[in-house]
């Protein structure tokens, strides 16, 4: 029996850096969470506990530090990809894996700040060699459709107890993340992104759903007809079902008027959509 070591990475998770710019008396606030994972020749820290040309995860800590004082944090995406060249420079790592999570601050004053809901703005740079792909997304932004949705046409079985219906609210938390064809520097980051998130939110909004399945495909295509700058959407859009309460033992109808919000069990709807001919992903996703 051969037994070998396998694909391995290793890096600093989750590495909490708030950024605050200056400029006179009004503020701004930069809020990241970011996670490296490097690959590379490591084998030997694996099998024989031999440490050489290991980059510690606690230089890999304050190199974001670092980074966010020397360079300014001008966007997710380009502090993601500064990380990653700057990784790979490492003799011992052939790819750096670098995710940016990055919260909104909503101003109230010149200095004074609230943290904006639970929406959460991704980016995700790898960098292999002379390669670089880019992954952007957002997650838990909670959108809703308090009509023009319906839901009808399916297979039944004995297990079936879904009604029929052509009037419902349709609600989810979409979670997507769109590749760039490049990671070029000259890139508009924050303008893609704000384009990006209007053109799902567009499609969302402005589709007649027959199924949930339906919304998801119209968003991927509506932010690849509208963004020339992405290769392809992967959306994860979970159905936020909303079901009629039952108002008679009260001696009350409910036109369509009261609904409780169920948070599980959920259906949970995933798909991609791609732009012809763009270039492979290589490990943009892995």
């Amino acid at each position: 029996m051969t037994i070998y070591l396998g694909p391995n990475r290793y890096g600093k998770a989750e590495t909490r850096v708030v950024r605050v710019t200056r400029d006179g008396a009004r503020h701004a606030v930069t809020d990241l969470n970011v996670s490296v994972a490097l690959t590379g020749d490591f084998a030997g820290t694996h099998l024989t506990g031999d440490n050489t040309g290991l980059l510690t995860t606690d230089a890999q800590k304050n190199t974001v530090y670092a980074f966010a004082r020397e360079h300014g944090i001008a966007s997710a995406e380009a502090f993601a990809l500064r990380l990653a060249r700057h990784f790979t420079g490492h003799p011992s790592v052939s790819r750096a894996r670098v995710e940016v999570e990055a919260y909104a601050w909503d101003r109230l004053g010149d200095h004074s700040f609230a943290r904006r809901g639970q929406e959460v703005r991704t980016a995700t740079a790898v960098r292999e060699g002379d390669a670089e792909w880019l992954v952007c997304g957002l997650r838990d932004l909670v959108v809703a459709n308090t009509t023009d949705s319906e839901f009808w046409g399916y297979d039944k079985d004995r297990y079936t107890t879904l009604p029929e219906t052509r009037d419902r609210i349709l609600a989810t938390a979409v979670d997507a993340r769109w590749r760039h064809l490049s990671a070029g520097d000259g890139t508009d980051w924050d303008a893609s992104y704000d384009g990006t998130r209007q053109a799902l939110l567009d499609a969302f909004t402005g589709t007649y759903s027959y199924s949930l399945q339906q919304t998801l495909y119209a968003m991927g295509r509506t932010a690849l007809e509208k963004r020339p700058e992405l290769a392809e959407v992967r959306l994860s859009l979970p159905n936020k079902h909303h079901f009629l309460v039952d108002l008679a033992p009260f001696g009350l109808d409910n036109p369509d008027e009261v609904y409780v919000a169920a948070d599980r069990p959920y259906g949970l709807i995933e798909g991609t959509v791609l732009r012809e001919g763009a270039p492979d992903a290589g490990p943009a996703w892995e």
